[in-house]
C-alpha cells in the first residue's frame, strides 16, 4: 500500500497550493481518502476527505469554503485545492485512507485510519 503525496511548498498568505495523493495497493473506490495535518505543538486535525464508497465528503471547519477536494478514480489520485491560504494553515499534511468508516467519522474524530502516507510540508508566510 502506498499513498504518495506531493505539491507542498512555501506560499504567501492569500496564495494557493494544490496537493496530490496517488494511491496504490488497495481498491481505491472502496476507501475514503483525504488529508490530515499537524502543526508543531498542535494535535492532528482532519482537513478533508472524499469517499467514492458512499459519496461522502468532509471538510474541517477551519478550511471550509477555502479548500476543495476532488478525485480522479481512473488515476487513483485525489487532489486538495487550497485557496486563500493563511499562516494558520502551516503544517505537515498527510494523505490517509480508511476502508471501514465514513469521512465524517474517520476524519472528524481522527479515528480508525487504515493507511497513512508520508507528509508534505505546507508553509504559509505572512
Amino acid at each position: 500500500v502506498q499513498l504518495q503525496a506531493s505539491g507542498g511548498g512555501l506560499v504567501q498568505e492569500g496564495g494557493s497550493l494544490r496537493l496530490s495523493c496517488a494511491a496504490s495497493g488497495f481498491t481505491f473506490d472502496d476507501y475514503a481518502i483525504g488529508w490530515f495535518r499537524q502543526a508543531p505543538g498542535k494535535e492532528r486535525e482532519g482537513v478533508s476527505c472524499i469517499s467514492s464508497r458512499d459519496a461522502g465528503t468532509y471538510y474541517g471547519i477551519s478550511v471550509k469554503g477555502r479548500f476543495t477536494m476532488s478525485s480522479d478514480n481512473a488515476r487513483n489520485t485525489v487532489y486538495l485545492q487550497m485557496n486563500s491560504l493563511e499562516p494558520e494553515d502551516t503544517a505537515v499534511y498527510y494523505c490517509a485512507a480508511d476502508g471501514g468508516s465514513s469521512c465524517t467519522f474517520a476524519w472528524g474524530y481522527s479515528y480508525g485510519i487504515d493507511y497513512w502516507g508520508k507528509g508534505t510540508q505546507v508553509t504559509v508566510s505572512s
